[in-house]
């Protein structure tokens, strides 16, 4: 059956911004602003009731002449007892928090959390900015515009995943804003340049504090590591009522660029490298070159510790194009291995130190843990595997780079939250030898092995039937072992165009049947559960501007 809903009441009070009405309060129905009488909604649903719709509009059902049914969303992903569903989260936009700290566009927020709630979503994503919560100082510390939001989250009765965001932002694939390290921090990078990693060149990247610098007082009287732990401490107080219950899923640790576990070994927005260029090592401030020239004086070969390999070749070369990284390279040497195990276990061992802070800061709060591990599935069917070896991954033909990283998740029980779950080989540029398929897949089997749970993202915006069908046969049960949580990425206006909206309501659903999908139909014929669609009409136009971008 078709259900329609015409009205010319806006479910959303534009002079009160303060009152925040959730999906069940306007019963699953997607309106924004204030509209004219011809927007119409349409409601398909197989599921009969006797509620009377709480709107000034009733719908009289067909034969029922004498009983109403009350619209709803789709079923979430946890009201059954289905162990094969995966939650599905949405990215909130990179700047959902002001640079005042305050939460950016509350209204078209309230909206948009409105809308995904109706698709069934879980929950959402959001970054904490070291950057904003710090600004003002060491040990001063402003969540308030978080903490409009998690109460925003929670009255649509929605989850929330909190990142705590190390970096800075701006200069990676999709960021649209720039959030800096705080100014403070700045200062000091400023006087000692070498806080910073760096490349062969010489070039600095402020993005993410260098782990060389790890344990050492730098950043006014305290390490990084405490400095990342005080902040985490911080957000655990403020938060302390909502951990475990709607901060439950996900509080993801950043530790690197872009939040991932890695060097930042291809920056993009300075312009050195573009895809799919081998990137380059980062290990040339002077804290690393310590640690290189200790753990070669360590070994009895000073030699090895005067640099990194000079035959590495530059950001935009290709494996063959170097001496390194060729079939028979330097990299599968006595040399080469010494390094390569030098430089991955400087990344887990950071990964150990944060992952260790934050284990026992939220340690009886609810809250599950995950990090974050880059999908650099170019160059992966090389046998060097370079890109991934320049970002800190010693993974070769020879060598499984992420058992290690996998084991160092379990051993604080963090979930392992991976990329690139959309993409397949088939996408990719032949010249590129990339396989995101075979990557994944191994990742899959060492977070197995390990026992650590897995969680997916997508590397890249994607609003395709193709990419969300990817997911489900990689990321469900049905793929013989599922995912924990899928992030999707991210949040904007194109995300609410007609087809797009679509297809991410038809994937929400397959992830919460366990992979199952069918296109939702244009007439129920099939009677399925409660669809809520946009119908094409002239004013669309009109909600889609108060929704978050």
């Amino acid at each position: 059956m078709t259900l329609t809903l015409r009205s010319s009441t806006s479910f959303i009070n534009l002079k009160d911004t303060k009152s925040f009405k959730t999906a069940d309060e306007v019963v699953g129905s997607i309106c924004y602003a204030q509209i004219k009488p011809t927007f119409s909604l349409v409601a398909k649903s197989s599921v009969q009731a006797s509620h009377v719709l709480e709107h000034h509009s009733l719908i009289k059902v067909g034969s029922l002449a004498e009983k109403w049914e009350k619209l709803h969303p789709l079923s979430g992903p946890h009201d059954g007892s289905n162990s094969s569903k995966v939650p599905v989260f949405v990215m909130l936009p990179l700047d959902t928090v002001t640079h005042g700290g305050n939460l950016n566009k509350p209204r078209a927020m309230n909206a948009s959390l409105m809308a995904l709630k109706s698709a069934g979503v879980e929950g959402v994503m959001v970054d904490a900015w070291w950057g904003l919560v710090e600004k003002d100082g060491p040990l001063r510390y402003n969540w308030e515009g978080y903490a409009e939001l998690v109460q925003m989250v929670k009255h649509h009765g929605l989850k929330i995943q909190v990142v705590m965001s190390f970096h800075q932002c701006g200069g990676n694939v999709g960021d649209s804003c720039s959030i800096p390290l705080p100014p403070w921090v700045l200062e000091e990078i400023s006087k000692d340049p070498d806080l910073v990693y760096t490349d062969r060149s010489g070039r600095r990247n402020p993005e993410y504090i260098s782990l060389g610098c790890d344990s050492m007082p730098v950043l006014r009287g305290r390490t990084p590591i405490q400095v990342y732990s005080d902040f985490m401490r911080s957000f655990r107080d403020r938060f302390s009522d909502d951990l475990g219950d709607v901060i439950v899923q996900e509080v993801q640790v950043g530790m690197g660029p872009c939040g991932e576990l890695r060097y930042p070994s291809y920056p993009e927005g300075n312009g050195a490298w573009r895809f799919p260029g081998i990137g380059e090592f980062q290990c040339y401030d002077k804290y690393m070159r310590a640690s290189l020239k200790a753990s070669a004086e360590e070994l009895g070969n000073q030699a090895w510790g005067q640099d990194g390999p000079h035959d590495s070749g530059s950001y935009n070369q290709f494996p063959e194009d170097t001496e390194f990284f060729r079939r028979d390279g330097t990299w599968n040497s006595e040399y080469g291995q010494f390094f390569l195990e030098w430089y991955s276990d400087k990344l887990l061992q950071h990964g150990d130190n944060i992952l260790a802070a934050a284990e026992v800061i939220f340690k009886g709060t609810g809250a599950k843990l995950s990090g974050k591990v880059a999908g650099i599935h170019w160059h992966y069917r090389t046998r060097s595997h370079a890109a991934e070896l320049t970002a800190g991954y010693y993974n070769t033909r020879n060598h499984d780079g992420y058992q290690l990283i996998a084991q160092m998740f379990s051993k604080h029980g963090v979930a392992l939250n991976f990329t690139c779950m959309e993409m397949r080989d088939g996408e990719q540029p032949e010249n590129a030898n990339c396989s995101p398929e075979g990557l994944v897949h191994q990742v899959k089997m060492a977070t197995k092995a390990a026992g650590t749970e897995l969680a997916g993202e997508n590397a890249l915006e994607r609003y395709d039937q193709a990419a969300f069908g990817q997911v489900l046969a990689t990321g469900t049960a049905a793929a013989g072992s599922g995912l924990s949580a899928f992030t999707y990425l991210r949040l904007n206006k194109r995300l609410f165009e007609e087809d797009n909206w679509r297809h991410m309501v038809e994937f929400v659903k397959g992830m919460s049947e366990g992979g199952r999908i069918r296109r939702l139909p244009e007439s129920d014929t099939l009677r399925s559960d409660l669809y809520i669609g946009l119908v094409k009409d002239r004013s669309l136009r009109r909600t889609k501007e108060i929704l978050l971008v």
